[in-house]
Formats: C-alpha cells, structure tokens, sequence
C-alpha cells in the first residue's frame, strides 16, 4: 500500500485518540466486561453484551489508527519551502469571485477533512484546482452546483 499523507496535526490527534483507547477505553470495556460477568447468567445480560459491543468497536477502532499511521506519510508544511505555492498542507486565502466573499481552507488529508472547519481534502476537486497554483492566480473548478470562480488572494504555511 502506498503512504497517505497527512499533517503533522492530523496525525498527532490519531496518536492521541488511540492512546486513549487504549490506556483508558479499552481497560475500562474490560473492567465492565468482568463486573457483568460476576451478576451471572451471560445470555440474558444487558450489561455484558452491551460492554462486549463496545469492546469490539474500541479493538475496530485502535487495528483501523495502527493501520492508517502504518501508512501515513506526515508532511510538515512549515519545513517545505514552496516559494509561495499552494501545497498539501497550506493554508489558502480566497475569493469567491461569484459570490464576492472570502473563504479560508487547508489542504489536509482524506481523514483530516472537515468542510465546516475549513479543511479539505488534497482529493477534493477545490484542492486539486489550487495545488501548484500562485497568489493572485485565479481557479476554475467544477463543483456540483456548477463551475467556481476563485481567486487566490493569499497563501499561509503553518
């Protein structure tokens, strides 16, 4: 499998969430595992096959982060010198030409995306419009409400 990338931040909060799951989730599932398991019969216990679902989604959960950080490529964008260009990872001021509004996003990850945040996947067809591109530069882009007119009003590498 070829590497995914991501943001430093991207893959800091993956490492974050699956040290919780597994030095607090996990030990807590398997703490109510054992108190449902001392009421008694097992088959007609709420508590234990409630506590045994959760297990099974908090060991889903940690294989799927092991796996996605196996395969990460973590790209820094402040230690890339990109001379201005938009890049994975930068951070694009814009305007909306059509609508003669401003609109901020960063280039992240499939898994870091977040359109209400203003982070948008390197996939999306707004960030492959904008990668290689330059401040002043104006995009064009197919969106499902018809074609967009941007232009590039700013471009921050944090």
């Amino acid at each position: 499998m070829s590497k995914v990338p991501m943001t430093v931040h991207g893959a800091e909060l993956l490492r974050k969430e699956l040290k919780k799951l597994k030095s607090g989730d996990r030990p807590q599932v398997i703490q109510a595992i054992a108190e449902a398991r001392a009421h008694g019969d097992l088959k007609e216990n709420a508590e234990y096959h409630a506590a045994k679902e959760q297990q099974g989604f908090i060991e889903g959960r940690i294989k799927e982060i092991d796996g996605k950080l196996s395969h990460v490529q973590v790209i820094d964008v402040t230690a890339v010198d990109a001379k201005g260009k938009v890049i994975f990872g930068a951070t694009v001021d814009l305007l909306d030409v059509q609508a003669e509004q401003n609109i901020t996003y960063r280039i992240v990850g499939e898994d870091e995306a977040d359109i209400g945040a203003g982070l948008i996947s390197y996939t999306s067809p707004i960030a492959r419009a904008l990668i290689g591109k330059n401040e002043g530069d104006e995009v064009t882009f197919a969106a499902p409400s018809g074609d967009k007119f941007y232009e590039i009003i700013q471009v921050h590498y944090v």
